[in-house]
């Protein structure tokens, strides 16, 4: 089985810039972007944030707002902040030297068991198997174990685990693991698996889907946020308000103010849709005058349309000045138009 994956890994694996090297640091990087990330947001995410901070000690030295700003899209931003601040430790605790092993790791602010696992056997070729959603339904599906059977979710976990382990190539365990996360993600999909063209099609026991625990419902929520902007001596301005602290979500970046009270009767100039965790958010955004809308308040303040694009921004924000073409951004985002709506 080892064999028919590698084999199969290296005739049909993406070409994927973290595949490119062995520093260890690089694909932290790449392993704490991916998480709950597609590989496609990602890929231009991961070059950008390496070009500017290329070594664990520059990111070390970096104010925490520049390493936001440069995630402002990806989302999750306790990632970043655990990122930055287990770099910190790096410095300080372990002379500037990565842990080599699972193990050490995990003493790490911000990496778990998966994420241990993956930069040890990748960077070091530690023989521990990684256990993501896409190997757990690879392996449940070759096994044969369908969800709410007979048994627990966590003692299928445990069982899957244990096979994980008993799999994982002792000689390549970087490249075996990467190839059966490669092969849940590109083949053994959630849904229409192709196993037509699967290298293990003749182990599984399951050939085709199996039965999972139903995900929660996405809920839906309606929000509307004020775009103002003012022209001054040297470039055109935009109010923008910093979240509080003491915020579990997304604290300390900025975003456009959101409007509390009566939102306006005018028809907004712009309508996006954003996701947050479990929710779709349909967010309406008014253009108004200075006068109209309160611009004292302690945290909203007036910032050069040029600095915004570097600061760290909600992804919403981000998404919104790129859309009227306040900032640039590779980004793109659309939903259907209403009437009367410009709708983006």
């Amino acid at each position: 089985m080892r064999q028919e994956l590698l084999t199969w890994y290296r005739r049909s694996r993406r070409d994927l810039p973290w595949r490119q090297t062995s520093d260890p640091y690089a694909i932290w990087v790449s392993e704490i972007m991916l998480q709950q990330t597609r590989v496609a947001v990602v890929v231009e995410r991961y070059t950008a944030f390496l070009q500017r901070f290329p070594s664990i000690q520059l990111l070390a030295k970096a104010d925490e707002q520049d390493v936001l700003a440069l995630w402002s899209g990806l989302g999750y931003y306790r990632r970043a902040r655990m990122l930055h601040k287990a770099a910190r430790s790096v410095i300080s605790d372990h002379g500037g030297i990565m842990p080599s092993t699972a193990t050490g790791l995990r003493q790490l602010a911000g990496i778990g068991s998966y994420t241990a696992a993956a930069i040890a056997s990748i960077a070091h070729n530690e023989p521990i198997a990684v256990v993501d959603g896409n190997v757990e339904r690879v392996l449940s599906r070759i096994q044969g174990w369908h969800s709410h059977d007979t048994v627990s979710e966590a003692a299928v976990r445990r069982e899957v685990d244990e096979i994980a382990q008993t799999l994982v190539d002792p000689h390549h365990a970087g490249d075996y693991n990467q190839a059966i996360m490669e092969l849940g993600a590109t083949v053994c999909t959630p849904r229409n698996p192709q196993c037509l063209i699967c290298p293990w099609a003749s182990e599984c026991a399951t050939l085709g889907e199996h039965r999972t625990p139903k995900r929660a419902p996405m809920t839906t929520r309606e929000s509307a946020c004020a775009l103002i902007t003012r022209e001054s001596s040297a470039a055109k301005e935009i109010l923008l308000e910093q979240r509080p602290a003491a915020n579990s979500v997304m604290p300390g970046l900025w975003e456009l103010p959101q409007i509390e009270s009566a939102i306006p009767a005018e028809v907004p100039i712009l309508t996006v849709r954003h996701a947050i965790m479990q929710v779709n958010y349909t967010v309406h955004v008014h253009s108004l005058e200075a006068a109209q809308f309160p611009t004292s308040i302690a945290r909203r303040c007036w910032f050069p349309a040029e600095q915004a694009a570097s600061m760290a921004l909600t992804g919403l924000a981000r998404k919104i000045l790129t859309k009227v073409h306040l900032i640039s951004s590779g980004h793109r985002h659309a939903i259907a138009p209403h009437a009367g709506t410009r709708v983006v």
